[in-house]
């Protein structure tokens, strides 16, 4: 499959894909053409942002093991600089659950997210910062929580990048084995009140030498799925495969598994494809906008 093309421009998404199920006129209009102000940020405040999450950083061990994951896949600085990121996820579990593909832009800087359905483009869900959104013909196109997913596929493919905020908490942990390798581990956990789940943690596990990410081990405690104090049996992901866009090193996909108790992983539940990546520095910030007529979801 050639990778997905991504151009905006004057508020238009033009998206190309081998796939027989893009949209065949490869074209998706902003609703807010008169604001044409991109999404990219000054150079400067870029420089800010990367100088205090390095310094951050850099103060503990776990830290530490995550900013060299930062440079070996790209650095941090590469990662703002180049702009919106457009790409097309497609999660498919085994057994049951309901197929996610969508391709979707996402505005790294303020974590602000736009999704259109693989096969109907005119089906789209987002997320504005504030609110969630949605526009389809009923309740069966996007039977899953939009909210929860519109920023979903996004953390899992821009990890480590996304733990440059300051209501992140890392924690080194010994070291872990993972095909006949010892990786360095960090555990990942949120103060009170950082995002939707701030009772998620996360335990990554980084190449000694390459010092990339290998795999996530997580947990969901979506205030929506789950009551306080409860949450989903921990899963395995382990990455596979490399790809590079705009200098930026992603995987090309992940296969994920039930936790067993030997901390290896069990039944294979999930497949997930990442394709099509492309950074979209022209993109207009307006692009992020709630479209008109769109149903907002402002509450978990």
């Amino acid at each position: 499959m050639k990778q997905l093309l991504a151009i905006f421009a004057l508020g238009f998404l033009l998206i190309a894909c081998k796939q027989g199920n893009a949209p065949r006129d490869g074209a998706v209009k902003s609703d807010n053409q008169q604001h044409e102000t991109p999404a990219w940020v000054p150079a400067s405040w870029i420089q800010k942002r990367v100088a205090a999450a390095r310094e951050r950083l850099m103060d503990t061990e776990a830290g530490k093991l995550v900013w060299e994951s930062m440079q070996a896949h790209g650095g941090l600085d590469r990662w703002y600089a180049n702009g919106p990121l457009s790409f097309q996820f497609n999660y498919q579990p085994l057994g049951e659950g309901t197929q996610r593909n969508t391709y979707q832009a996402i505005d790294t800087w303020r974590n602000q997210a736009r999704h259109f359905k693989v096969g109907d483009s005119t089906a789209q869900y987002g997320w504005d910062g504030k609110v969630a959104w949605k526009i389809a013909a009923d309740s069966t196109v996007f039977p899953y929580d939009v909210r929860f997913w519109a920023l979903t596929p996004y953390y899992f493919s821009a990890l480590p990048f996304v733990l440059d905020g300051e209501g992140v908490h890392l924690e080194k942990l010994p070291p872990k084995a993972y095909k006949g390798t010892s990786h360095d581990a960090v555990k990942v956990t949120f103060a009170p009140g950082t995002g939707d789940a701030p009772d998620d943690y996360y335990i990554l596990y980084f190449h000694p030498e390459s010092h990339q990410l290998k795999v996530i081990r997580y947990i969901v405690s979506y205030p929506a799925y789950f009551k306080k104090g409860e949450h989903m049996p921990e899963k395995f992901m382990e990455l596979e495969g490399e790809q590079n866009a705009g200098g930026i090193l992603f995987p090309q996909g992940y296969k994920t598994y039930w936790l067993m108790e030997n901390e290896l992983p069990g039944e294979y539940i999930t497949r997930i494809t990442l394709s099509g990546l492309a950074f979209l520095p022209g993109l207009p910030a307006s692009f992020f906008e709630v479209p008109r007529g769109a149903e907002t979801i402002d509450s978990l």
